[in-house]
């Protein structure tokens, strides 16, 4: 079964790279990178690092320069790699719901404590 997360984390990836006029070889010296890994990953074969720094440095040198663009990227390649993104994991309201999330998603049923602290988390949001 495909990722079509990572399909899509690579096709977008090989845009800014394109984009920002960067051959492969280039790119990948440019940040360190061996040119293989880095297109097996724009070809949606293997995941991204999921080192933050790592994700960082490629974020800059693909010229996404604000944080919203670069925390997007970084989110982006974790899921990916098929991880809840950092950013949602360091939110203790929310992580604390996410079984009843994944719960509801799969459509399991849900405990109507459940519902009724899902309902209190998104009218805090």
């Amino acid at each position: 079964m495909k990722n079509n997360n990572l399909q899509k984390f690579g096709q977008k990836l090989k845009e800014l790279r394109i984009n920002k006029g960067l051959t492969l070889r280039k790119m990948c010296k440019k940040v360190g990178y061996d040119p293989s890994n880095w297109s097996k990953i724009e070809r949606g074969r293997i995941p991204p690092p999921s080192n933050e720094k790592i994700l960082n440095k490629w974020a800059e040198a693909l010229g996404l320069i604000n944080s919203i663009e670069i925390k997007k990227f970084i989110s982006d390649a974790q899921i990916a790699q098929g991880l809840i993104p950092s950013d949602i994991m360091k939110e203790e309201d929310i992580t604390e719901y996410l079984p009843a999330f994944f719960r509801s998603i799969k459509k399991e049923k849900m405990t109507k404590k459940d519902i009724e602290e899902l309902i209190k988390l998104i009218r805090k949001s």
